[in-house]
């Protein structure tokens, strides 16, 4: 897979970039996709909505009328749920789990066929370099050059606060960490501009090849990965 290659400044070079194939050259499988997505957003879910049972509405402890010798249904409290201001069967009680658990292998491998088939797409380009020093003026003008319109993803290798300042009041632009893509931001992307460093990150984090030296999660801010029963 190849991608066009922006300068620092902006400027198209002639030669492409080479997309590593076990990342961005994988045949997509759109249950997987449609299940990392909704999964997504299922984590993402408030669970905000409450409603309250005839125990919590107020009022209703006196008995409307005397058991029996009325002539109508008898009825023990003013608050249940067949009466007009009475409460809710089985509503929303603010407790409920709307999370979906996917694995993190099938996770990965949804990132990857997702980045697949944007670059299948031809929305997938690569920056030099993206150094804004915090200033939205130079951000905008360099997404204009790149040709970035629409929802823009732009994927660097450390979000900082000055790249966060540059990008958060710009609309459609969202700018996210190397480690921290997943599958609803790339799809909904019009264009993803990654920049050389994050291509790299994502090579070591999603690629196939040998496992990070220890050093490198490190660096990371991950632990590194020890043998069992290896003394520390």
């Amino acid at each position: 897979m190849k991608a066009t290659v922006y300068n620092v400044s902006g400027a198209k070079k002639d030669t492409p970039a080479l997309l590593d194939r076990s990342i961005f050259g994988l045949e997509v499988n759109h249950s997987l996709l449609g299940l990392a997505y909704r999964a997504y957003q299922a984590n993402g879910r408030a669970t905000s909505a409450t409603t309250k049972t005839r125990g919590l509405v107020r009022g209703g402890g006196k008995k409307p009328w005397r058991q029996k010798g009325t002539g109508r249904a008898r009825v023990g409290s003013s608050r249940v749920p067949n009466w007009r201001g009475g409460g809710v069967v089985f509503g929303p009680s603010g407790q409920e789990n709307y999370s979906v658990t996917v694995p993190v292998k099938m996770k990965r491998l949804a990132i990857r066929q997702a980045l697949s088939a944007q670059a299948a797409d031809g929305k997938v380009a690569v920056l030099e370099g993206f150094s804004p020093d915090g200033k939205v003026k130079p951000t905008l003008q360099l997404l204009g050059k790149v040709e970035a319109t629409g929802n823009v993803l732009l994927v660097v290798d450390q979000k900082d606060q000055l790249v966060d300042r540059a990008t958060r009041n710009l609309p459609g632009v969202k700018a996210v960490a190397a480690g921290y893509l997943n599958v609803f931001d790339v799809l909904n992307a019009d264009k993803i501009i990654i920049t050389k460093a994050a291509l790299q990150s994502v090579s070591a984090w999603l690629g196939e090849g040998p496992a990070a030296k220890p050093e490198a999660a490190a660096k990371k801010g991950r632990p590194a990965a020890t043998t069992k029963g290896a003394k520390t």
